[in-house]
């Protein structure tokens, strides 16, 4: 589904990411792991043609889409819940979710996704009416991917989803990513909790200075004594 081929990346002089490539093929969950810096946000920011890179290319479902506008890659399919959140504070979590939709015009299909969303954030159901900005961290979050699901993406890519979050929140946000994730959304995931990135992912690829140096199953990286040491305390 989406190919990321020898991707350079530099903010002025520093040379933020150097030759990258992975892939994330159709149904599966893939994280990114790496510690802060390491190129992890970058690379989802490159995806979203929200950054200039320098050299290499990225393929959505076989077609290059380095020189794609951003707002044209939702019509594409590809939706990026963005690191803090982002949400819109000043309107309700009713409009903050129809704004999710605003490339469609199936207004039955937006109903029922609405109500999808509803069934996995009961929540928002709850707030629909209440300014997003008075929201909790973990509802905002809920909200951004949400909103980002209301887009109906083939590809959704998730920047930091447990950043800031209680334990318990973490492991309801993750639990709901594995839902969707068995309802056909393929999920690209980025995340500094090594631990549930790798219990949730099919694959992964960990990042260091802006290199990939590991790749393999998510349940073989658990167990990779590299890994424990820098990413798992052990």
């Amino acid at each position: 589904m989406l190919k990321v081929i020898e991707l350079n990346l530099s903010y002025g002089a520093i040379h933020t990411l150097k030759d990258i490539s992975f892939e994330v093929h159709e149904g599966e969950i893939v994280s990114l792991i790496g510690a802060n810096g390491a190129g992890k946000s970058s690379i989802l920011n490159a995806i979203s043609c929200l950054v200039p890179f320098s050299s290499g290319d990225i393929v959505f479902l076989g077609n290059s889409i380095k020189k794609t506008p951003p707002h044209q890659l939702v019509n594409m399919g590809i939706a990026q819940v963005p690191e803090g959140r982002r949400v819109f504070s000043k309107m309700t979590v009713l409009e903050n979710l129809e704004m999710g939709a605003f490339i469609r015009k199936d207004s039955a299909g937006i109903s029922s996704d609405l109500e999808n969303v509803y069934h996995h954030f009961p929540r928002l159901k709850e707030r629909r009416r209440q300014l997003a900005g008075t929201l909790s961290g973990g509802e905002q979050q809920m909200l951004a991917m949400g909103r980002a699901l209301m887009s109906k993406p083939k590809l959704l890519m998730m920047d930091e989803p447990s950043m800031g979050l209680s334990p318990i929140l973490v492991q309801e946000i993750f639990e709901i990513i594995k839902k969707v994730n068995k309802e056909g959304t393929t999920i690209l995931l980025v995340e500094q909790n090594a631990q549930m990135a790798l219990s949730l992912a099919q694959r992964a690829y960990v990042l260091e200075t802006g290199r990939v140096i590991k790749t393999g199953l998510g349940a073989e990286l658990l167990q990779d004594e590299d890994v424990r040491k820098a990413y798992l305390g052990g």
